[in-house]
């Protein structure tokens, strides 16, 4: 079988310290293959500036503690090189100590460069400095645009060669990524697409970083690039690798659904990852699997794109928090120990295919020597069925994925709840209620007229053109001579996605665009006066977009502008970019200082600045801002922005895409915090809070037919079920909130006991958890006294509170 090899013109020795290494990174039909030997690889995407660098280590423990082997990230080029040869790597920009993290904790890395990347990031990763070079056109076969790629991303390998961080010099990087789904909009450029994939794949293969490179959902990627899945079922969609050569990759596999403001937050289960992880290796010859996002983080500052909120994949194996998410995290790590038990098999072995059912089959792995592991799949979504495979039955959960590492004993179940996979409940605790006015200052942002601006135009200018990507505030401002007080109608077609209008100085009406469909018109009744009127129109926009062909033409702010019947888009406009409260930093400490600020009034209205001070929360707990009695605006403490809310934007449930918001403990002193809002609409600071994150329960519910822990695996005899409770670090289990041994109805998420019940239950379980951080507790008959419900399957379920 043919492999492709990266090897440095010169051996290159190894300087890495600890972590995972390794020589030349090779491939075959199989996988990747790493210092000569295969490898399956689970990996988890933790993306650098959605946290912060304090949060980095505990982020890639967790990872790793949940069976991760590898941490993909994307490179971020907008946040590097925010202005053309002017390079960033401080802070949460510091790629380089990120990579050196993953590696001193043992893991790879899997580097996706792009450098445009999408990834619901503002303008796909892109500097927007890019739209005004002359004659670009983004990811074409374009001149302008190939040569700052091409710079940028020499630059990010050339820096990464020169700390020794690729796997052919000793360091932990597997693989990289040139583009990011290109597929999608390939078409659009004519005979401009294919060439420009060509061109890509060359460019960065010529690089020679000493590793292989990726295109993912790219099915024509150049050899010896390979194309990769992305998605949620690539265990049936995808086409496959382009040659025979090339092992099967998912570049993402989705863990959630991204949240953008009034969607409905779609949650996908832990046990229908597993089962597409599950059948991707088997039914694909699946090798690398990678979970997107497997900690999401937070979308900093104005970072987010179009109408994304600020939380990222909050709903991932590590939440906003970085606290461990059950039960997706632990069922997650079972899965991966199953499959682990017979990698070596299924990298190595034959496979053979054998009908169960009409849609239940066996994939069988044969080794050298004597070795067998069989993955038994039943693809039905509405019965359980039992299968006989060598002499035995075995019953199969609707659309499930059975792992018996040793062709006769079930490890694992991709349906069935592991012991590992406990339930936990995270709890916010307000610990800092801003809710008295003498807490409060307020800064009334300036509503400027055409006279106050300098910057002109007769018609009206497109925003992110005007902006450069500087501000989300745009003003429009005209003067409109009326000869006599009337009552009129003022309209405005907008491109998006926020407007608020004004004449003379009083607010009239507001309205916004929707993610799918972000242009709009607003109609506002206007009572005009006598003489000059002064018609302010503020346009806001909530990111820029991050996808689709010929981003560079893309058209946002205002289209036409009409009062009654007189039409004014070409009439004398005056421009102001950005707020008066931007321009003095009123979110600083120096800015703030400087300006006059009034007392609170309880009278609320649009377009207000707020501040207040508050000590950070004692412990080492989480913590977030509960906002959830403002509008619309944007938040900062100790001058860094926690990012843009919009609590007035409802779901179709009623309620906002998010409440809180994440601020980093590195982003607090010890006291005197300076919080700074500013609040487009009418919120009312008063109803803010200042709370800690916390996880306060676990719950474990198994019964005889769960598979023991997967780490007993190797001892078979004595192997029952056992449901495991851990409380987060420096927290132990204080209460027990329910225990039954019996037949308790529901499940961890509603539960009542049942008609059968262990009278010592409580007892039991209280012995072996209470003023423990972890216990474990195992289904036995003899440790709860007996059978209590005989004839009847018997459960154990456990809820505890930590403290």
């Amino acid at each position: 079988m043919r492999m492709w090899v990266w090897l440095f013109g010169a051996v290159v020795a190894a300087a890495a310290v600890g972590g995972a290494c390794g020589g030349a990174v090779t491939y075959d039909g199989r996988s990747l293959i790493i210092d000569g030997h295969r490898k399956l690889i689970f990996s988890g995407s933790i993306h650098y500036p959605r946290s912060t660098p304090d949060m980095w280590p505990s982020l890639i423990s967790k990872a790793k503690s949940g069976g991760l082997d590898a941490i993909d990230t994307y490179v971020f080029w907008n946040l590097h090189e925010p202005q053309p040869g002017r390079y960033d790597f401080s802070g949460r920009r510091d790629l380089m100590s990120f990579i050196k993290e993953v590696h001193s904790q043992g893991l790879y890395v899997c580097l996706r460069i792009g450098p445009f990347i999408q990834g619901e990031w503002s303008y796909g990763g892109l500097p927007f400095w890019l739209h005004d070079i002359p004659n670009v056109q983004f990811r074409s076969d374009n001149e302008p645009f190939k040569f700052y790629m091409q710079n940028f991303t020499t630059k990010i390998v050339n820096m990464l060669k020169s700390e020794n961080l690729y796997a052919s010099q000793g360091g932990p990087i597997i693989i990289s990524q040139i583009e990011n789904e290109y597929q999608n909009v390939e078409k659009a450029f004519g005979d401009g697409g294919p060439s420009y994939v060509r061109w890509a794949a060359a460019m960065a293969v010529g690089l020679n970083t000493g590793v292989p490179w990726v295109m993912c959902k790219q099915d024509d990627a150049p050899d010896p690039v390979i194309n990769s899945c992305n998605g949620m079922m690539c265990g049936e969609t995808f086409v496959g690798p382009n040659s025979p050569n090339k092992p099967a990759m998912w570049t993402e596999d989705w863990t959630h659904f991204y949240d953008n403001y009034g969607n409905t937050t779609k949650l996908r289960p832990a046990q229908d990852i597993a089962y597409h992880a599950a059948l991707f290796i088997v039914n694909k010859t699946g090798s690398y699997i990678n979970y997107y996002m497997y900690h999401g983080g937070t979308n900093f500052g104005r970072n987010a794109s179009a109408f994304m909120i600020t939380s990222y994949y909050d709903q991932a194996p590590l939440d906003e928090y970085g606290l461990i998410r059950q039960p997706k995290w632990g069922h997650l790590k079972e899965f991966h120990a199953a499959v682990k038990l017979c990698s070596q098999t299924i990298l190595y072995g034959t496979k053979t295919n054998i009908s169960l059912g009409p849609l239940q089959q066996a994939y069988v792995y044969n080794g050298e020597n004597g070795e067998c592991a069989a993955f038994l799949v039943n693809k039905d979504a509405a019965s359980d069925p039992d299968v006989r495979f060598q002499d035995r039955t075995y019953r199969l959960p609707r659309k499930s994925i059975s792992i018996l590492p040793d062709c006769k004993t079930v490890a694992f179940n991709t349906a069935k709840a592991s012991v590992s996979s406990q339930y936990s409940t995270r709890t916010m605790r307000a610990v800092a209620k801003l809710n008295s006015p003498e807490i409060w200052q307020e800064f009334d942002e300036v509503i400027p007229s055409f006279n106050d601006t300098s910057l002109r135009s007769d018609s009206l200018l497109e925003q992110m053109n005007t902006t450069k990507d500087v501000s989300d505030y745009l003003w429009y401002t005209t003067s409109y001579e009326q000869s006599e007080e009337l009552n009129s109608v003022i309209t405005v077609d907008s491109n998006g996605h926020v407007l608020c209008t004004f004449v003379n100085g009083e607010f009239l009406a507001s309205g916004h665009g929707i993610y799918r469909n972000q242009s709009f018109s607003l109609e506002s009744g206007a009572s005009l006066k006598s003489g000059v009127n002064n018609i302010s129109l503020l346009s806001i926009m909530i990111g820029l977009p991050d996808s689709g062909a010929f981003m560079e033409k893309r058209a946002s702010g205002l289209r036409n502008v009409s009062i009654g019947d007189k039409d004014l888009t070409f009439s004398s406009w005056g421009y102001q970019v950005g707020l008066v409260g931007e321009k003095l930093q009123l979110y600083t400490e120096e800015g703030s200082s400087k300006a006059e600020w009034s007392k609170f009034n309880r009278y609320s209205q649009q377009l207000k600045w707020y501040k207040a001070r508050f000590d950070a929360p004692e412990g080492t707990d989480p913590v977030a801002l509960n906002l959830g009695t403002m509008g619309k605006g944007a938040a900062w403490i100790n001058g860094e922005s926690i990012g843009r809310y919009w609590i007035s934007f409802h779901q179709p449930n009623g309620l906002p895409s998010q409440i809180w918001y994440n601020i980093p403990r590195s982003f607090l002193k010890p006291s005197d915090n300076l919080l700074v809002l500013f609040e487009e609409e009418a919120g009312d600071p008063l109803g803010v809070s200042v709370d800690t994150v916390s996880i306060t329960k676990v719950c474990g519910h198994v019964s005889g037919s769960n598979p023991p822990p997967v780490a007993s695996y190797l001892r078979q005899r004595g192997r029952r079920p056992k449901v495991q409770l851990r409380c987060p670090p420096s927290k132990n289990i204080s209460n027990i909130l329910f225990a039954s041994f019996g037949s308790p109805s529901g499940d961890c998420s509603s539960y009542a006991p049942g008609r059968c019940h262990s009278t010592s239950s409580s007892a039991v379980v209280e012995r072996a958890c209470l003023g423990r951080r972890k216990c474990s507790v195992p289904w036995s008959y003899r440790s709860f006294g007996g059978d209590p419900c005989p004839g009847v399957s018997t459960h154990l379920l456990i809820e505890a509170e930590c403290q």
